[in-house]
């Protein structure tokens, strides 16, 4: 299919329009980098007119109710699994990801969004049996206005469990994606628009992070901050949220073990787990980027991962058969070629690709390293990208140590045919997502989020609506 670039421009109280200053920049196609159109920058009182109307419009939609709500909700749900193949498309012309993978995340954006909307339906409080002159009562009401953060790896993904959260509990959002990836999230919010959401109720803004961040964050009318993104620009946000005395979810940066222990089928795990490091070239904070393998079965385990691995077929996201296409930038690309010459020069040995590969685009190929020691970067620093470092263990005591010997703590995998093993890793890990067997990403209706570095809160599952909430607790005493 043949799709246009859409025309970018701020979502602010439900208008469409550029920025007030005339600054923006060119979005690029990181297959061919090609210059796909022109995100404009919101200046200073784009901003505030954004605050503006998400005040105005949330007690209206506050007080609309649930069902209200939810109806509403469900049609945008059912406009983006309908229109899925056209944002899917966009989403590869902006991000390079498969095209099948960029329309697949359209569809689990489309459920995700269903399934906040009737959990908002289902923000239960509670009654408190008490004496015989007081009734007291636990109630949970929207938390207000929110500001939200994210980054580009997941262009429908990312904005979508802010914004289905925000708005399923009863809030209103300002929301500032990234600006490399803005075709996406423009036609999500076309989606809302066209499934009745009233104005004011979700507002889109582009520009200089740093000056929206701020300005957002600190505007009293703002009750709580949403942020998807690096560790070290987390903690800067989250100091912001803290100067402000506002509540915070952060999901922020992994890197993430996986243990493969020697009563597995090191093959079967090879292939499922390069299944999961290829996933958008590897630009994802749950990616499995830290291997270590039991010394029984590393052979057997590292000759069939680098066969995979060297199986997989790269190129341009639109194109037939393409299992990973590019990295984001020429920026994430330097950074992963950085790593991989760290590594090397520390001892490591390249059994699979490790150069950036010719000609136009970003791309970089499936990369395995062997034999990397302990100092190198790689194995402390979040590479973000198709590179995969394994390493032998002899002892799971010692696995476990070194698995949780960073200061993130997001995602955990392991392999494993006996129970009490998964077990005794599940209770060791320590991260907030674990997988057995695989190496499976989030849910709508489970709930994800990290531990130390890498964050606080959680988003999906019930859980998931939590900070969008504020508790009362009500006592009603009959008579004075």
């Amino acid at each position: 299919m043949t799709t246009q670039y859409p025309e970018i421009a701020l979502y602010i109280d439900g208008q469409w329009g550029q920025g007030s200053g005339g600054r923006g920049d060119d979005v690029i196609n990181p297959a061919t980098e090609e210059v796909l159109g022109r995100v404009p920058f919101a200046e200073p009182g784009d901003v505030d007119r954004a605050i503006a109307a998400a005040k105005a419009a949330f007690p209206t939609w506050r007080d609309a109710g649930p069902d209200f709500r939810s109806s509403i909700l469900l049609r945008a749900s059912a406009l983006l699994h309908q229109r899925a193949d056209e944002i899917g498309q966009v989403m590869t012309l902006e991000e390079g990801k498969p095209r099948g993978e960029a329309v697949g995340e359209v569809h689990r954006a489309a459920t995700l969004l269903q399934w906040d909307a009737e959990e908002g339906r289902r923000a239960y409080g509670r009654i408190i049996p008490s004496g015989p002159d007081e009734i007291l009562s636990v109630r949970m009401v929207p938390v207000g206005p929110v500001g939200a953060f994210v980054p580009w790896n997941f262009p429908a993904g990312g904005p979508m469990r802010k914004i289905a959260a925000a708005l399923a509990a009863g809030n209103s959002i300002v929301i500032k994606p990234s600006e490399e990836v803005p075709g996406t999230i423009s036609l999500i919010a076309r989606a809302f628009e066209d499934a009745g959401l009233p104005a004011g109720v979700l507002n889109v803004l582009f520009g200089v992070p740093d000056e929206i961040s701020r300005k957002v964050i600190a505007d009293p009318a703002i009750r709580f901050v949403a942020f998807t993104g690096s560790v070290p620009v987390g903690k800067h946000i989250a100091g912001l949220a803290a100067a402000a005395m506002k509540p915070a979810i952060m999901e922020l940066g992994g890197h993430a073990p996986v243990i493969v222990c020697a009563d597995t089928d090191p093959v079967k795990a090879a292939r499922t787990a390069v299944r999961a490091k290829i996933a958008n070239a590897g630009q994802v904070c749950t990616s499995p980027s830290r291997f270590l393998v039991d010394r029984h079965v590393y052979d057997a385990f590292t000759a069939a991962f680098i066969d995979a691995m060297a199986a997989i077929k790269i190129g341009n996201g639109l194109d037939e058969g393409v299992q990973m296409g590019p990295m984001v930038s020429e920026r994430r690309r330097s950074g992963v070629r950085k790593l991989i010459e760290d590594a090397v020069s520390h001892g490591a040995r390249v059994a699979l690709g490790g150069e950036p590969m010719p000609g136009k685009g970003f791309f970089y190929p499936p990369t395995v390293l062997t034999d990397v020691p302990a100092d190198a970067a790689l194995l402390s620093e979040e590479p973000f990208g198709p590179v995969a470092p394994i390493t032998a263990f002899d002892d799971l005591d010692e696995a476990l140590e070194i698995a949780n010997s960073l200061p993130y703590g997001l995602a955990a995998y392991a392999y494993t045919d006996s129970a009490a093993t998964a077990e005794k890793l599940i209770a060791g890990f320590e991260a907030g997502i674990l997988s057995v067997n695989h190496c499976g990403g989030s849910v709508p209706q489970a709930p994800s989020g990290g531990v130390k570095d890498s964050g606080y809160g959680r988003e999906g599952g019930h859980e998931g609506l939590h900070g969008y909430l504020v508790t009362k607790r009500v006592s009603h005493r009959l008579r004075p």
